[in-house]
């Protein structure tokens, strides 16, 4: 008998536990936990993201301090070469064209600003640097009321989350080889 009544204490221990363990996973009773990700510092749809912390570097390594112009230091070999007009085959042909004269269907509806003849003397004396913080940063419309939060209407999108520090350089070594082409 007394075994009977212990294994009954047991069970009832065992079914508060089980009950009350059931209760919180089915959110009878929420809780917050610290864990939430809602309780967390973040930033909602269509905000800025945060700022990137002091001294921080990127994972691909510094593409160039601020305040100076890149150098470039991909040799422009056939190799560089051919992955920049592969990049740029899938990156930039549709708006400044297979051969860089923005001859293409997209430029036809870019009614303000047409993209930039990449075999022009003015695109060809810019230095690698130049043409890096372009592809880097994209060109810049202050005149875009449309969406002003927008940095770039019917003008270059900054392709530095679409490339990585290399594949720029890849695309600057092929940018070049473009004056030839004219």
């Amino acid at each position: 008998m007394r075994l009977f009544k212990q294994l009954v204490g047991v069970f009832i221990v065992l079914a508060i536990l089980l009950g009350g363990t059931m209760i919180l996973s089915y959110d009878v009773f929420k809780l917050e936990w610290v864990g939430f990700m809602e309780l967390q510092p973040s930033f909602d749809d269509q905000e800025s993201p945060l700022q990137v912390p002091a001294q921080s570097v990127p994972v691909n390594g510094i593409a160039y301090l601020s305040g100076s112009e890149p150098t470039n230091p991909v040799e422009a070999d056939q190799a560089s070469i051919d992955r920049g007009s592969t990049l740029y085959q899938i990156n930039c042909a549709v708006c400044h064209g297979a051969t860089g004269l923005e001859t293409t269907t997209i430029a036809a509806y870019l009614t303000k600003v047409k993209p930039a003849n990449l075999t022009s003397d003015e695109v060809q004396a810019m230095s690698d640097g130049q043409i890096f913080l372009t592809i880097s940063n994209g060109v810049f419309n202050p005149n875009n009321s449309l969406f002003p939060d927008v940095q770039f209407s019917g003008q270059c999108p900054p392709l530095n989350e679409n490339l990585t520090v290399r594949e720029r350089w890849d695309v600057v070594n092929f940018v070049r080889t473009l004056a030839a082409t004219k």
